[in-house]
């Protein structure tokens, strides 16, 4: 069981997934799984987009980074996305992290407490 407000649930999902949506080309994939691992629950947003280049990786959750910063400007993004991810991830006890390659994609993933399961 998440105890958690349902729009906090709700805006790290979309921001996840819009994410993934602005970063992976027409006609490419995004896959959401949410799953139990041991007492914890895992979000987990995937996508075969453009990919993250390994030092823009420890920095994408930061407030206003911006990897591709004309593909932002063009969607509208502020930057403050996955900050927010990692902001909510951070008030439910949790953690979020990237996985990335280059031209292959990136997964996101979303760990939190999940208590037992009834």
């Amino acid at each position: 069981i998440l105890k958690a407000e349902p729009s906090m649930v709700r805006r790290l999902a979309l921001n996840l997934i819009d994410n993934a949506v602005k970063y992976t080309d027409r006609g490419g994939k995004v896959q959401v799984m949410a799953l139990r691992v041991g007492g914890s629950i895992v979000l987990e947003v995937k996508d075969n987009g453009i990919g993250i280049l390994p030092e823009h990786q420890k920095r994408v959750f930061e407030r206003f980074y911006r990897v591709d910063k004309s593909r932002s400007r063009e969607g509208g993004g502020t930057g403050l996305g996955l900050s927010i991810v990692k902001h909510i991830a951070k008030s439910l006890g949790g953690v979020a992290t990237v996985a990335s390659e280059p031209g292959k994609g990136s997964t996101f993933k979303v760990t939190v407490p999940g208590g037992r399961q009834t």
